[in-house]
C-alpha cells in the first residue's frame, strides 16, 4: 500500500498581501477562479471525482455490545468524596516539576491549609499581574464578583462538611464557545455574544452541581476554524512553556490556563483537534471523547457532525476527573442517548501488559526531525511495560483529510450564514478565506465527504480487529515562535496548518475517541504530545495508557507557572 497523506503548500501571507487576497477571494471574479486552483491544490477536487460507492454517514453514532460495560466501575465513585481511588491510582512522584492537581486541592481542603476562598483571591491577583505585565492571554472574561461568590459557597459546604465531590473548590476554566452565566459567549468574534448566557451549557451544570468553580472563559481561534490560536479580536493566546510561541488551537486558551497552572483543568471543544492540538503544544492532556459521549447543549453549533466537548487536564489523571463529571447522557440532547453508560475501568488496573497498539511507521514518522527520536522513545517505553507494538496500514488517509475538511469547513460555513451579509468583514483575515472556500463547497461535494466517512469508518473497524488503539504523534511539529507579522491580523499557511493537523482530523470524522499526552520535549524546550486512538466508548483504555505512560516522562515546568495553591 502506498501512503498518500499529502503536504500542503502555498506562499504564506500576512498583513497588507493577506488583506488584498482575501478581497479578491471574496469576489466573483477572480475569486472564483483563484478558489478552483486551491481546490485542486489542496486535493478537494480529487476527492469530489474519485469514485465512492459507500452510503453516507451524516452523523458518527457508534453501537456498543454489553461487554463494553458490564463489570465496571461507574464513573460516580471516581469523583465522590469518600473513596476517591487515590491509594489505588499512584500519582506521579518526582524530584523534579509536577503539576499540582485535583487531588492536590482536595486534600488541602481536607486538612484545612486553604480555602476555595484563598484559591479564588489567589487567583485574581494572578490575573491582575497578568494583565499589568506579558500576559498569555489565556482567561479573556472573568467575573470577579461571582468567582468570589462561588467561592464562598464552596467554602461553606466544606465547613460543614458537605462537599459535593473531589472537585469542591477546584477552579475549571471554560473555552468561549460555551455557555456559562454569568458570561457572554463570543466564539471568538467581535460581534457575536451581545448579551449574557441565558443558562449554562450542560458540562458546566455539572461542574458547577460536582462543586467547581466556573473560573471565567477562555481564549479561542475565531469560530474554532483555525488551529494555531490567533485572534485578532482578543490577542493571539501565549504558550506558557515559551511564551513568544503559538499554544495551538482552537481551544487555545484551556490549554494554555491549565498549562500555566491557573487550573488543573478546563473545558475544551474538538471539531478537528481544537483540544488535542493546544494540549499537546502546551504540554498537558487533552481528551476528545467518542462522538455523543458528552452533551453539546449550550455550545455554539458550528459543526454539527464532527464536534465534541472533552477536558484538558494538567495530568491525565485531572483529565480523568474532570470527564467522569462531564461525561454521560442528557436527556434532552438526543445524539447523547446512543451511548453505554460512562465509567473508567481499567483507570484503577495500572497494567497494559499485552495491549496491542497499532502503528501505521510512514504515518507515524511523518513529522519534523527534531521530534522524531522523542516519538521513537516513547515506542521503546510502551514496550518496555510489556505493550504490544503492531504494525498497521492506513488506507485513503488523504481521502479521509479532505473529506474531515470538506465537512467541517461546510458546517461551520452553514452556521456563519446568518451573519454574513452584515458581518463578513467583521471575521479575521484567515477566517474570511476559509469561509470563501466554504462558500465554494456543493452539495455534491458535502455528500461525497460524508460517503468517505462511511468508508473510513468502515477501514478503521476492520483494523480494530486486530488492535486495542492506534498510536500516532499529536502534532508533526513542536510551537513554533509566532512570527511579528502575524499580529494582530493573522496569516495564511497552509504548510504550517498541515504540519499541525496531520494527524488530528481523522478521529473527528470517524467519531472514535483519541486523547493526547505530553512525551517529551525537543531542544527549544518545547512539548511533545502523543496521540492514541481507540474504539468508540473506551475513553477509559486511553486515560489508563495514558497515566501509565505519564509515570515514564519527564514534566518541566513551564517559563510561565502561577498556581493558586502552595507548591508540594
Amino acid at each position: 500500500m502506498v501512503y498518500n497523506l499529502s503536504k500542503l503548500k502555498a506562499p504564506r501571507m500576512t498583513g497588507r498581501a493577506l488583506k488584498i487576497f482575501t478581497s479578491v477571494l471574496e469576489s466573483n471574479f477572480p475569486g472564483k477562479i483563484i478558489i478552483k486552483k486551491i481546490m485542486d491544490d489542496s486535493g478537494i477536487s480529487y476527492l469530489a471525482n474519485k469514485k465512492i460507492t459507500e452510503e453516507p454517514t451524516y452523523f458518527p453514532i457508534h453501537g456498543y455490545s454489553t461487554n463494553n460495560v458490564d463489570g465496571r466501575k461507574d464513573v460516580a465513585c471516581y469523583v465522590s468524596t469518600g473513596d476517591y481511588l487515590k491509594s489505588k491510582y499512584e500519582i506521579k512522584k518526582t524530584d523534579s516539576f509536577r503539576y499540582l492537581g485535583i487531588d492536590d486541592y482536595a486534600d488541602l481542603y481536607k486538612n484545612k491549609k486553604i480555602t476555595p476562598i484563598d484559591v479564588a483571591e489567589n487567583l485574581l491577583k494572578i490575573i491582575d499581574i497578568e494583565n499589568e505585565g506579558d500576559s498569555i492571554n489565556a482567561i479573556i472574561k472573568l467575573d470577579k464578583e461571582d468567582f468570589l461568590k462561588q467561592a464562598a459557597d464552596s467554602a461553606e459546604r466544606l465547613k460543614s462538611g458537605k462537599p459535593r465531590s473531589i472537585l469542591e473548590g477546584v477552579p475549571i476554566a471554560v473555552k468561549d464557545e460555551i455557555d456559562a452565566q454569568p458570561y457572554t459567549t463570543d466564539v471568538g468574534t467581535s460581534f457575536l455574544g451581545k448579551a449574557p448566557a441565558s443558562a449554562d451549557a450542560e458540562v458546566v451544570r455539572r461542574l458547577r452541581d460536582s462543586g467547581a468553580l466556573i473560573f471565567g472563559k477562555t481564549n479561542m481561534h475565531e469560530i474554532g476554524i483555525g488551529v494555531t490560536g490567533i485572534n485578532p479580536h482578543f490577542g493571539s493566546a501565549r504558550n506558557p512553556h515559551n511564551p513568544k510561541c503559538y499554544t495551538g488551537g482552537s481551544s487555545s486558551g484551556s490549554a494554555a490556563a491549565v498549562a500555566a497552572g491557573y487550573c488543573p483543568a478546563a473545558i475544551g471543544a474538538d471539531g478537528g483537534g481544537s483540544i488535542r492540538i493546544p494540549a499537546a503544544l502546551c504540554g498537558v492532556t487533552g481528551l476528545k471523547p467518542t462522538f455523543g459521549r458528552v452533551s453539546e447543549r449550550g455550545a455554539a453549533p458550528l459543526c454539527w457532525s464532527v464536534a465534541h466537548i472533552g477536558p484538558i487536564g494538567a495530568t491525565p489523571r485531572d483529565t480523568a476527573l474532570l470527564y467522569a463529571v462531564i461525561a454521560g447522557k442528557d436527556k434532552d440532547e438526543t445524539l447523547t442517548m446512543h451511548q453505554p453508560k460512562p465509567n473508567l475501568f481499567p483507570v484503577d488496573k495500572q497494567n497494559i501488559e499485552g495491549l496491542r497498539i497499532g502503528i501505521y511507521p510512514e504515518w507515524f514518522y511523518d513529522c519534523d526531525k527534531t521530534i522524531y527520536n522523542t516519538l521513537k522513545e516513547a515506542i521503546s517505553k510502551l514496550k518496555g511495560i510489556g505493550v504490544n507494538i503492531v504494525t498497521i496500514e492506513v488506507p485513503e488517509l488523504e481521502e479521509m483529510r479532505i473529506a474531515q475538511l470538506v465537512t467541517i469547513v461546510s458546517e461551520m460555513t452553514t452556521a456563519m450564514a446568518p451573519y454574513d451579509k452584515n458581518h463578513r468583514k467583521d471575521f479575521g483575515l484567515d477566517v474570511r478565506t476559509n469561509l470563501a472556500m466554504g462558500r465554494s463547497f456543493t452539495n455534491v461535494d458535502y455528500i461525497h465527504a460524508q460517503r468517505m466517512r462511511t468508508k473510513a469508518i468502515n477501514i478503521f473497524s476492520e483494523i480494530f480487529k486486530d488492535v486495542d488503539c492506534i498510536i500516532t504523534p499529536t502534532t508533526a511539529i513542536t510551537a513554533p515562535v509566532i512570527p511579528k507579522d502575524t499580529l494582530p491580523d493573522g496569516e495564511s499557511d497552509l504548510s504550517l496548518l498541515s504540519d499541525i493537523m496531520r494527524f488530528a482530523g481523522v478521529p473527528n470524522l470517524i467519531g472514535y475517541p483519541a486523547i493526547s499526552v505530553p512525551v517529551g520535549y525537543d531542544e527549544a524546550n518545547m512539548p511533545i504530545g502523543l496521540q492514541f486512538i481507540g474504539r468508540p466508548w473506551e475513553e477509559a483504555l486511553l486515560l489508563e495508557i495514558a497515566g501509565i505512560l505519564e509515570r515514564k516522562v519527564e514534566t518541566r515546568k513551564p517559563e510561565v507557572y502561577r498556581s493558586p495553591i502552595p507548591t508540594a
